[in-house]
């Protein structure tokens, strides 16, 4: 997956994973950590929806022979130019451990190593507790440059 000579370290009994948590994990690292929750017929399209995703699981030294999804991270991209990184998150147990740090660092380097020659574009959505990893990380405010938008109406409110 990536050298570990260029992320940080992560605690003992954490590993970091290339792919996508099993859909109960994604969808409940989802709510647990504050995003706002999906259904499974949402989560279920992420890995063919996206470009590339990390996430870690902690191995509880009392029962090794289980292991539990407590962070991630994906981009969605065309593979061209537009990346965009999505659902980090970290469960609340699990936080303040660096594991933010080390997905972010490799969705990062994942874009580095494999987007094709040119600038890329890597943009996000920065929710408060987030914004001071993503500018450690390089992120910048876009405004008043560009502004995110959202569309605030439910599915049968988008225009037809």
């Amino acid at each position: 997956m990536s050298n570990s000579a260029t992320l940080p370290s992560l605690p003992e009994n954490y590993t970091l994973h290339a792919g996508y948590p099993p859909l109960d994990a994604y969808l409940h690292l989802r709510a647990a950590s504050g995003l706002t929750p999906k259904t499974p017929a949402q989560g279920a399209a992420i890995p063919t929806g996206s470009w590339y995703g990390v996430y870690i699981t902690y191995t509880n030294p009392s029962l090794p022979e289980t292991s539990t999804a407590v962070a991630m991270g994906r981009i969605i991209s065309d593979g061209g130019w537009y990346f965009h990184i999505a659902d980090m998150a970290v469960l609340p147990a699990h936080q303040r451990k660096g594991l933010g740090d080390v997905v972010l660092k490799e969705l990062l380097r994942y874009i580095r190593e494999n987007a094709p020659e040119g600038e890329p574009y890597v943009n996000l959505l920065a929710d408060p507790p987030g914004r001071k990893l993503y500018t450690k990380n390089g992120f910048v405010e876009s405004a008043p440059v560009s502004t995110g938008m959202v569309f605030k109406g439910k599915r049968e409110d988008l225009p037809q």
